[in-house]
C-alpha cells in the first residue's frame, strides 16, 4: 500500500475544508438572496430583459417562484402592483385608499389578500409564461427579487390584478405607470373587488382643489389660428386639455362647444391620467389616447375671440375659458 505522505494528509484536508464551505463540489458556486418572506433563492440570470420561465410556487399574489431555462430559479416580484398582506398582522389598510383601518377594514384586506393568492396560484402555477423587466424600473427590488412583467398568452397578468381588484397599484418608477393607473381607477369606480368594501368611497373623478368649479381639468393651450385659411387647415386648429389632479379623469359624455353652441364630446370610456394631456383638433383623424378629432367640415374656434366651455355628462358647466 502506498502512504500518503504528511504534506499530502494537509492538502487533502484543506481542499475538504473549502469544498465543505462551498456546500458542493470542488469549483462550483451557489448564490443565494433573501426573498422577503423568510425563503431563499439562487441568484438568476444576471444579464437579459425577457425570458421564458415556469412557475414552480406561487408565494402571494404578487409574488412567485420561477425555474428559468438553464435550470436555475429565482424569486419574482411583480412590477407596479401590490396584493394586501396574507398575515393579518401585516395588513395595512392605509395603503388602499378608502379602506379604513378598522378591523373590518383590515379583516376586508386579508381576505382578498388570500384571493388575490388563490388567483395567482390558478392563473400562475406551473405554468410556462414570458416575464420581462422594465427599462425604467429598478432590475430588482429592496429584496433581491427580480421585478417583473408577466405574460400569461400575451396578457399582462399584473394589469389583470389591477382590472380584477385584487391589487392596488404600487407607486414607483416604470413604463406602464398611466395604464396601470387606469386600469385601478376604473376597478375603484366600478367597486371591483378588493375596492368592493362597503362604505368605500373612490375619489371623485376631477377631484382638486383648482378653481376649475372643483375638479382637475385645465386648459393648457389654445391654437385657434391655422395656418393658411382654417377652413381648409382644420388640424392646425386645437385645444389642449390637461388633468393637473392626482387621478384620472373619466371624460365619457363630457362636452366641449364654442360661443356658437357648436359641439364636441368626448368618446365613452375616454380617461385622461393624472399629468397628462390630449389635444383636441378640429378636423378629422384617428383618436388615440392623446389625441382626439371633432371632425368638423369647418374651423370652429374664432381668431377674433371665442369661449370653450366644458360641460360634464350631467350638463353642468366645469370649465369656460376666454380668449
Amino acid at each position: 500500500m502506498d502512504r500518503i505522505t504528511r504534506p499530502g494528509v494537509v492538502l487533502l484536508a484543506v481542499l475538504l475544508l473549502f469544498a465543505g464551505c462551498s456546500g458542493g463540489p470542488i469549483g462550483t458556486q451557489t448564490t443565494n438572496s433573501p426573498t422577503g418572506d423568510g425563503t431563499t433563492s439562487s441568484g438568476g440570470p444576471q444579464q437579459g430583459t425577457e425570458w421564458t420561465v415556469t412557475i414552480t410556487r406561487v408565494i402571494d399574489g404578487d409574488t412567485v417562484e420561477a425555474q428559468f431555462p438553464n435550470g436555475e430559479t429565482d424569486t419574482l416580484r411583480l412590477l407596479g402592483v401590490d396584493t394586501p398582506e396574507t398575515t393579518l398582522s401585516r395588513v395595512t389598510p392605509g395603503e388602499f385608499e378608502g379602506i379604513p383601518d378598522t378591523t373590518a377594514g383590515r379583516d376586508h384586506l386579508f381576505n382578498w389578500g388570500e384571493r388575490a393568492t388563490a388567483y395567482a396560484s390558478d392563473e400562475l402555477e406551473n405554468e410556462t409564461v414570458r416575464i420581462e423587466i422594465d427599462p425604467d424600473a429598478d432590475r430588482r427590488g429592496s429584496f433581491g427579487r427580480l421585478l417583473v412583467y408577466i405574460y400569461v398568452d400575451g396578457v399582462n397578468f399584473n394589469k389583470q390584478l389591477l382590472t380584477n381588484g385584487y391589487a392596488r397599484m404600487y407607486d414607483s418608477s416604470f413604463s406602464k405607470r398611466e395604464e396601470f393607473r387606469t386600469a385601478e381607477a376604473t376597478a375603484q369606480k366600478n367597486r371591483v373587488g378588493v375596492w368592493g368594501f362597503e362604505g368605500f368611497t373612490p375619489t371623485p373623478a376631477g377631484t382638486s382643489t383648482n378653481e376649475n368649479h372643483g375638479h382637475a381639468l385645465s386648459i393648457a393651450l389654445i391654437h385657434e389660428d391655422a395656418e393658411g385659411n382654417d377652413h381648409e387647415n382644420r388640424n392646425d386648429e386645437y385645444v389642449v386639455f390637461e388633468n393637473t389632479g392626482d387621478t384620472s379623469l373619466d371624460l365619457s359624455g363630457w362636452t366641449v362647444s364654442d360661443d356658437a353652441g357648436q359641439t364636441y364630446s368626448f368618446p365613452d370610456g375616454f380617461t385622461l391620467p393624472a399629468g397628462e394631456q390630449v389635444t383636441l383638433y378640429t378636423g378629422s383623424g384617428t383618436n388615440t389616447d392623446t389625441e382626439l378629432y371633432w371632425g368638423s367640415d369647418r374651423a370652429i374656434w374664432n381668431n377674433g375671440g371665442d369661449t370653450i366651455t366644458v360641460r360634464d355628462d350631467t350638463g353642468d358647466v366645469l370649465l369656460e375659458e376666454a380668449y
